[in-house]
């Protein structure tokens, strides 16, 4: 290197530096201040505001990323002058500001994972990640955890993280979800969390956790997400796992897999998420861990086996033995903070080795090297087993097993180890992108700080200081004061606030690593936004949104509410993507749709709470579906003059039952170019439309193909707009042919009540019309699963409660769609106006029938409003294409 910075009376030559390498610094510009020599020493005092790699690639020692001046030493050959002492000049600074500035060979490794990542995606494996990681960079990352608590309902999700929080030091005091000194737990921050003992949003929190690892303290960040139970409640599950590197998944004892397990798992699947599972509840009547681990495996089917034996159980349930390092823990003293390690007690010796053998067997399926030591017959090491899980686990391919109870305060510190142990780090997880530049070519994202910045806004919330953007970042580094891009917009936003979130708590930081999770203020944008610092044309695939279930009307009671009314609408609609409104044409009535009776009643009480806002909802309505049910062909012919240039288009071909029955396709098969390429396009807009809007009942079609294999043109008359129109009509007019037929949602409902009522349950099942799948009857309570129309369901809730004395307890989540009731399917929003006196009528417009329920004279045919669930009806709307309407 050349040195710089020195006066010419300075004795020291560039053969006399020798640099220390090490990882621990990045490159950045630095001021000399002074330098002074003494023997075998170079003192350079500086000011920086990060730590610095030399143009040899060496780095200095000694330096900490702070603004203010420190001072460096520099090793030296013994054959240096003596001592010097010499002051930088303003001129000089100059060039030692050049010479410790960012050089070609700096970030080498960086970059060159970059460009892998960008050029070979499949080739830049977690190993080669880590391998190009600088040890320091390696170091912290192995240290992090991004981990989410999921389960069924009332699993004990809450519970378990309040205890996470008060082992690992973040609260002082634990707070029950129902707890009497109306505090509540630390994590359902919301009164109505509170009040109801559910939760309602997921929380973001962290804490630090130290273990022991060779005898020595080693402490782990973890970034935890408490999500909630309810299936109302999915899209908050859902947004957590999509930027979650790990989980744990809760089982209840008794209860094992439910229905809302089920549905967790399937979103793990989705996005990749490795999970330890952990069997809550021991100290239940009826616990039965070894019967939630079979289910796991035969309900879930993922290899799963246990790592540990419960010491007891019910109410004698004492602690668990780790079968793998053979030694019992006990949770002793005050909220069982004392963990006490002992020796296997007497009795359950051989319990520990069958299930250490079924441990040992189990990983064999999954991990080649496992299955090598088991073929040869050999007993694996302590650290080959640990591994092996830790392979298997982060590869999804198994799910180790721990045992506890939140509630009695014991289990929950050997499941923070086996966070720290079993999950992986953000390094060891593959994130990918999407480049705009290069026709959205799948790239990898790497976890370094040093590279352009990339991170995704997963949840937004609106509080007192403005709109709260949480974000994980997962790649570079994200600084207050910062500048980034949002790939949707292509807008440019300040960072004037990070923090870092404990519940409703916030903490100010300066920047956040790749591989963290934080919230920023001040940005606005939408949930599923991609920010990058401007140098990757990246942007990030977004999480999977179902479908609104059920809706219903709303209106202010008071005029004068309004404005906080549209207020609330437009937050709730930002911060909730299963949320949705819309304004009904014909009735110009607000509607609200979401994912449930609770979902819904939810946001009311919100509204009436947060903004003082009391309204008027009318009955919950059904979000129904038309399809057809066989294949039908079609052959129409649009032709309209009008003095004025016309419209002609003429397509044939037929339509059938597609075999995706949640999705419609459209396909030209038209050969000899009878109809040019750019009206085909325009008769696949045309579907699009249609289907939207059935010919039905207005509701929109699914699991419909409609082929395009002939057709004509007229020289001057036909265009795009023809074109859309005769395929509307023609879809219209087959549609009826082809058995059309309105779907109504089936729901897939699990009731849990003690035995004594299992009667009372079917029959209230089989006035419904349920289906019934399954029964499981346990020591205490039973489960029922059937699938029930959600029309059906409607005030289920309060029925339940009288015929189990308040006992009972249910769940819901949408199964599939199905044909509605033969007399539901010419009126399938007659519930909605009940007690209104509706009339039905014929309306014919274009010479094709549709139905629909009227209260009032409409404007233009001397009906003013009309009432119908969903979307308006037909093409209503539109005055000019009514014919006639009368009374059927």
């Amino acid at each position: 290197m050349h040195c710089v910075g020195l006066q010419k009376k300075c004795a020291i030559r560039p053969s006399c530096l020798q640099w220390v390498p090490s990882p621990s610094f990045r490159s950045s510009t630095y001021s000399i201040l002074s330098l002074l020599y003494t023997p075998h020493t170079l003192l350079v005092t500086m000011r920086a505001p990060r730590a610095v790699r030399v143009p040899n690639g060496g780095l200095f020692t000694g330096a900490k990323p702070s603004s203010r001046p420190f001072s460096i030493a520099v090793k030296v050959k013994a054959a240096a002058p003596a001592a010097a002492t010499t002051q930088a000049t303003p001129a000089s600074w100059k060039l030692a500001r050049r010479a410790f500035s960012t050089t070609p060979r700096v970030r080498s490794a960086a970059q060159e994972a970059l460009k892998l990542a960008q050029e070979n995606a499949a080739a830049l494996t977690p190993e080669v990640v880590a391998a190009k990681m600088s040890p320091e960079e390696a170091q912290r990352l192995s240290r992090v955890r991004n981990i989410g608590i999921a389960a069924h309902i009332d699993s004990g999700k809450t519970t378990c993280t309040e205890r996470v929080l008060f082992y690992s030091g973040k609260i002082k005091a634990i707070h029950e979800v129902r707890g009497k000194d109306s505090v509540g737990a630390k994590m359902d921050s919301m009164d109505l969390e509170r009040e109801k003992g559910i939760t309602i949003q997921s929380a973001a929190t962290f804490a630090d956790w130290t273990k022991k690892e060779n005898g020595k303290d080693e402490t782990y960040h973890i970034n935890i997400i408490d999500t909630p139970g309810h299936i109302d409640f999915t899209i908050e599950v859902e947004r957590a796992l999509r930027v979650l590197d790990g989980a744990v998944m809760i089982l209840c004892a008794v209860s094992g897999v439910q229905s809302q397990t089920i549905t967790v798992d399937r979103q793990m699947k989705r996005y990749n998420v490795p999970r330890i599972s952990f069997v809550n509840k021991m100290d239940r009547m009826g616990a039965n861990p070894w019967k939630a681990v079979e289910q796991i495996n035969k309900k879930l089917k993922i290899p799963a086996a246990a790592i540990q034996v419960p010491i007891g159980a019910e109410n004698e349930f004492q602690g668990v033995i780790d079968i793998i390092e053979k030694k019992a823990y006990y949770f002793e003293g005050p909220r069982g903070t004392q963990v006490r390690v002992a020796e296997v007690p007497n009795g359950y010796a051989d319990i520990v080795e069958e299930k250490r053998q079924e441990l040992i067997e189990k990983l064999a399926d999954v991990d080649d090297e496992i299955a090598e030591i088991f073929l040869e017959e050999q007993t694996p090491t302590i650290p080959q087993i640990k591994a092996a899980i830790r392979r298997s686990t982060i590869a999804l391919k198994f799910s180790p097993v721990m045992m506890g109870s939140a509630l009695a305060d014991k289990g929950i510190q050997t499941v923070l180890d086996a966070v720290c142990d079993y999950l992986p780090n953000p390094s060891e997880v593959e994130n990918k992108a999407l480049d705009r530049k290069r026709d959205e070519t799948e790239v990898k994202l790497v976890p370094y700080n040093s590279l352009p910045f990339v991170g995704l806004a997963f949840k937004l919330e609106e509080n007192n200081y403005g709109q709260l953007t949480y974000i994980r970042v997962y790649q570079g580094k994200l600084r207050k004061g910062s500048y980034l891009f949002n790939s949707r917009t292509d807008k440019k936003v300040r960072i004037p606030r990070i923090v870092r979130m404990h519940s409703n708590e916030m903490e100010d930081v300066n920047e956040i690593g790749a591989g963290e999770i934080c919230a920023v203020f001040g940005v606005d944008c939408a949930s599923g936004d991609t920010f990058t610092d401007g140098n990757l044309p990246y942007t990030m695939s977004s999480m999977f949104v179902p479908d609104a279930v059920m809706s219903l009307s709303i209106k202010p009671k008071r005029t004068s509410d309004a404005d906080n009314f549209s207020k609330a609408m437009n937050r709730f609609q930002r911060e909730d993507p299963t949320f949705r409104l819309h304004v009904d044409e014909e009735s110009e009535e607000t509607i609200i749709s979401g994912m449930g009776e609770l979902h819904l009643e939810i946001y009311v009480e919100r509204l009436r709470r947060e903004y003082k806002v009391d309204c008027e909802t009318g009955k919950p309505r059904v979000s129904y579906r038309e399809t057809i049910s066989r294949r039908t062909d079609y052959d129409f012919l649009f032709k309209r003059q009008s003095g004025g240039p016309g419209d002609y288009a003429r397509v044939a071909g037929w339509i059938e039952p597609f075999e995706d029955p949640e999705k419609n396709y459209f396909e030209t098969q038209v050969v000899g170019g009878t109809i040019p390429d750019k009206f085909l396009s325009a008769c696949g807009k045309g579907f699009e439309e249609v289907t939207e809007r059935g010919p039905l009942l207005g509701h929109r079609v699914i699991g419909t193909k409609m082929i395009v294999n002939d057709g004509s043109t007229h020289v001057t008359d036909s265009s795009d707009h023809a074109f859309s129109l005769a395929t509307q009509m023609a879809f219209r007019k087959a549609f009826d042919e082809a058995g059309g037929q309105v779907l109504e949602p089936l729901m897939k409902t699990t009731i849990t009540a003690p035995n004594e009522f299992q009667g009372n349950i079917i029959m209230l099942m089989n006035k419904r019309n349920a289906t019934i799948h399954d029964t499981e009857v346990g020591t205490e309570d039973f489960t029922l699963i059937a699938d029930c129309s959600l029309n059906a369901m409607f005030g289920f809730s309060s029925q339940l409660r009288a015929a189990t004395q308040g006992k009972g307890e249910f769940s819901m989540e949408f199964s599939h769609y199905a044909a509605a009731p033969p007399h539901l399917q010419k009126g399938a929003h007659r519930q909605l106006p009940e007690g209104v006196g509706c009339q039905a009528y014929q309306v014919s417009h274009i010479g094709y029938p549709h139905w629909v329920l009227v209260s009032n004279p409409w404007p233009v045919c001397g009906i003013t409003s009309c009432i119908n669930s969903g979307p308006p009806l037909g093409v209503m709307s539109s005055p000019r294409m009514v014919g006639r309407m009368s009374p059927i």
